[in-house]
């Protein structure tokens, strides 16, 4: 198991920038897939973006393509989503999630059925 903890979620004008940081501990975190989703109020969990496990692959919902950016750091055991553009649809709690398997690329990694941890989610609010 690894424990999953996202910061960075803030209030910010549309246009505006955020970084969102989820820091792991626990199992061997650099071995998984990571991937961040959000919920909106009244919503379901969507995907947003996802990295493999080594960082060389990278996916993203169409809706943030262009706009956003997940890197992560293995030696920090840190997974970054850098966003930029903002606009009032991006407001919503935002999660990243572990893989359930070791070693999985990307393509996948796009349904929440595919994770086994989660962190409690940070919230990030656009204002227009």
């Amino acid at each position: 198991q690894v424990r999953l903890v996202e910061s960075g979620g803030t209030l910010v004008q549309a246009g505006g920038s955020l970084r969102l940081s989820c820091a792991a501990s626990g199992r061997t975190f650099s071995a998984y897939r990571v991937g961040w989703f959000r919920q909106a109020p009244g919503k379901e969990r969507e995907f947003v973006a996802v990295i493999s496990w080594s960082g060389s692959s990278t996916d993203y919902a169409d809706s943030v393509k262009g706009r956003f950016a997940i890197s992560r750091d293995n030696a920090k055991n840190t997974v970054y989503l850098q966003m930029n553009s903002l606009k009032p649809e991006d407001t919503a709690v935002y999660y990243c999630a572990a893989d359930r398997v070791p070693f999985r690329t990307v393509p996948g990694g796009t349904l929440p059925r595919e994770y086994g941890d989660w962190g409690q989610g940070t919230q990030v609010t656009v204002s227009s």
